[in-house]
């Protein structure tokens, strides 16, 4: 029986990807269409179906089977033994997660063109994991991303309902949507009920890759190459003010954020040696005017370490000159009424007014 199974699961050219069929999810059309990022997957031909004997014949199988075996290319979370998490998190892996772990790191070689062993790629490894495919998990295995049990008690509720605008809601209702209306060809749906399943979970897989490819796009080449430009302002942040507290970025648009928290973590950077401002310039051609913003307590804080100084909050032009006084030249812009962030015509400006609010 052993070698009839392994004989039934001879890799076949091109590669027979197996799913089941019914009501699809967010998490295995995401697992398909990663699957399908990678050279040896790329023409593979998809099966969805819960026909052990047709899985069988099967390359690789996601989301159904009962099985989490990588030497056998199976990688189902249903079975009630399954625990496996990404490693360092706690958050039980779906179909997605198990694909993105095990492949994850290749795809993102080949999309940076990078070694697969290079520091990079695990960074990004990382990051795709934190900012997408965990939620996918978190959703398919019915994990809340707070304790539902804490919010009651503490009569917290939300204010509206968001639930209909995430990803695995909008593949949900593709699993309903007319196929007509999404673009394909004409056919006799009753005689072809699998055919009109299979071209929904189709758009389905597309939503969810397009996404997650996004997001890569996005982290590789913004956020990653951000993280030397931050690291770079954080090492000469003593030059752009004696206190270490004022962090001076060569231009705009850089998403700085994440890694300004998580450099100072690596340093050691007790609260009261933490950067409390930001300058950059607003945009890149020259003369450019120039921000002033406040680092908040933590990523997902709207609370200011330290907020520019109450008085300038909410004024503007000539009337923020007035408050600013004879230490900053004229050309202030504005203060947000949250003292949030503010603007300066020039960089001498805006340097000024950091001096100022970190004296305050």
């Amino acid at each position: 029986m052993a070698a009839e199974t392994a004989a039934k699961r001879v890799k076949t050219d091109p590669r027979i990807i197996g799913t089941h069929n019914g009501h699809f999810h967010a998490d295995e059309a995401l697992a398909v269409y990663m699957l399908r990022l990678l050279p040896e997957y790329a023409s593979a031909a998809l099966i969805r179906t819960r026909d052990p004997s047709l899985l069988e014949t099967c390359h690789t199988v996601v989301d159904v089977g009962g099985e989490y075996d990588v030497s056998s290319n199976r990688y189902d979370h249903h079975q009630r033994t399954f625990d496996t998490a990404f490693p360092e998190h706690k958050t039980k892996l779906s179909s997605a997660g198990l694909v993105y772990m095990h492949f994850g790191k290749a795809i993102i070689a080949q999309h940076t063109k990078l070694p697969l062993d290079h520091p990079d790629v695990d960074l990004l490894y990382r990051k795709l994991y934190d900012d997408f495919v965990e939620a996918v998990d978190a959703n398919d295995n019915g994990i809340s991303k707070y304790d539902d049990s804490l919010l009651k008690q503490a009569g917290i509720e939300k204010r509206f309902k968001d639930g209909g605008i995430t990803l695995p809601s909008l593949v949900n209702d593709l699993n309903h949507e007319d196929p007509l209306s999404l673009g394909a060809p004409s056919r006799n749906t009753e005689a072809e009920p699998q055919a009109e399943e299979d071209y929904r979970f189709s758009q389905a897989s597309a939503l969810m890759g397009n996404a997650f490819l996004r997001k890569l796009h996005g982290a590789a080449t913004a956020w990653l190459p951000a993280r030397t430009v931050v690291k770079d302002a954080f090492n000469t942040r003593s030059a752009a003010h004696p206190s270490g507290q004022l962090l001076v970025l060569p231009r705009a648009g850089i998403p700085w954020k994440e890694h300004l928290y998580n450099i100072e973590e690596e340093a050691g950077l007790v609260d009261d040696q933490k950067i409390l401002y930001v300058i950059y310039p607003e945009k890149e051609e020259p003369g450019s005017k120039w921000r002033i913003q406040t680092v908040s307590k933590d990523l997902s804080s709207f609370e200011n370490r330290k907020s520019l100084p109450e008085p300038w909050r909410g004024v503007r032009d000539a009337e923020l000159d007035t408050l600013l006084g004879d230490n900053v030249e004229d050309g202030a812009v504005f203060v947000h009424a949250s003292g949030f962030i503010g603007g300066h015509k020039t960089e001498a400006g805006v340097r000024a007014m950091a001096a100022l609010a970190l004296a305050a």
